[in-house]
């Protein structure tokens, strides 16, 4: 039995840049309309979200662009395009809270991970994000490599 601090899904692909290229702001759940293949693919653990990101279409539709789930190597002639767009299921309510922060200056939907839930459904956490500036990136490492350095004088010591 896990911990209950532990969640109870297996992450299969994580976008770790997004958080140093973004400003992250409001995270959704959405589900992912995938076919067999991909579902295999995506258990085998094979995806990456890294350069992809999640658009908006003409009918209200959320779509993950440039998203690469590789072929599943046992299903020879009905195989998936790898990186073909994937409609995301979320509530007309949450699309349009996300369409109105893309209207906004700077805001884009970006992918943060694709996992499993404990149903075993596939899901994607996708968030609001504005781009940060080469100044905020520094900041943010001078951030990350100051609590480093805490850890370490702390563990020193003990």
């Amino acid at each position: 039995m896990a911990p209950k601090n532990q969640p109870d899904f297996k992450v299969v692909a994580d976008n770790r840049r997004a958080r140093y290229d973004f400003e992250i702001g409001d995270t959704l759940e959405a589900g992912i309309m995938l076919t067999g293949t991909e579902v295999k693919s995506l258990r085998a653990g094979k995806a990456t979200i890294a350069e992809s990101y999640v658009g908006l279409d003409r009918d209200g539709g959320l779509y993950l662009i440039n998203a690469n789930i590789p072929e599943y190597l046992q299903a020879n002639r009905f195989n998936h395009e790898p990186r073909r767009p994937r409609k995301l299921l979320a509530k007309v309510r949450e699309i349009a809270r996300l369409a109105q922060g893309v209207e906004r200056k700077g805001m884009t939907i970006v992918p943060l991970k694709i996992y499993f839930n404990e149903k075993g459904r596939a899901k994607i956490e996708i968030a609001l994000g504005r781009g940060k500036n080469v100044h905020d990136k520094r900041e943010t490492e001078k951030a990350r490599d100051w609590k480093k350095e805490q850890g370490r004088l702390l563990r020193h010591r003990e």
